[in-house]
């Protein structure tokens, strides 16, 4: 997670909770049950050959490094971000992925719409909402697997309406909503990618997408699509 200096301080305190530690001190202690009594009469133990050492071979396919998306969530996992203009607690779960060339008969201008579903969820006292793209900093991007970065709405993209998942606005207190975030990608783009949501504070939010339609409302989401 990326964040710049002032944007991470604000993003900790209001995400901060209280939590309580324990510690608790275990005293260990190591012997032989059965006592060890030494006899005149017992005969010296047999020396054992000695054995060659059998090299260990190495784990296959064991990277040396974690890959770039390790710490990226999975889809229907929740982050929770801070609203825009530093208002309220956001949370926001990824539920669902569509793919399509057509959406409403509007067709994708690269090639492929990936459509993905979240539910946004108001935790705090006060109203919050996502924070909009500013073109470089905020909202929503896809990065593909060779690392291309696409924002939300491009293309083709701003076209797509589905109905039933187009919450928008400020998010009540205990309230949620349906939201839909596209994205008009070139087909080695929708190969599966990573799903990023940049906050108000400037953290960074990630979910691994599966690089086919996933979740419990693809086919509300298709139906919705077509007609």
């Amino acid at each position: 997670m990326s964040v710049n200096a002032l944007g991470g301080t604000m993003r900790k305190i209001l995400l901060a909770t209280t939590a309580t530690a324990c510690l608790a001190l275990t005293a260990c202690a190591t012997g032989d049950p059965g006592g060890s009594h030494d006899s005149a009469d017992k005969p010296p133990a047999a020396s054992a050959s000695p054995q060659p050492a059998t090299p260990t071979p190495p784990a296959a396919n064991t990277p040396a490094t974690p890959g770039p998306d390790d710490a990226a969530l999975a889809l229907g996992m929740a982050s929770r971000t801070v609203g825009t203009k530093f208002v309220g607690i956001l949370e926001i779960t990824p539920t669902t992925v569509v793919y399509t060339r057509k959406a409403h008969g509007t067709a994708s201008r690269f090639g492929t719409f990936a459509v993905i579903i979240t539910k946004d969820a108001s935790l705090s006292a006060n109203a919050a909402d996502e924070e909009p793209a500013n073109g470089t900093k905020g909202g929503w991007r896809w990065i593909a697997a060779n690392g291309q970065s696409v924002f939300e709405g491009t293309g083709a993209a701003h076209k797509v309406l589905v109905s039933g998942y187009n919450g928008v606005g400020r998010i009540e207190p205990g309230g949620h909503q349906l939201r839909s975030e596209v994205f008009d990608l070139t087909p080695d783009q929708a190969g599966g990618g990573t799903l990023v949501y940049a906050d108000a504070a400037g953290g960074d939010s990630r979910w691994r997408i599966p690089a086919v339609d996933s979740g419990p409302q693809v086919a509300d989401v298709r139906k919705r699509l077509a007609s």
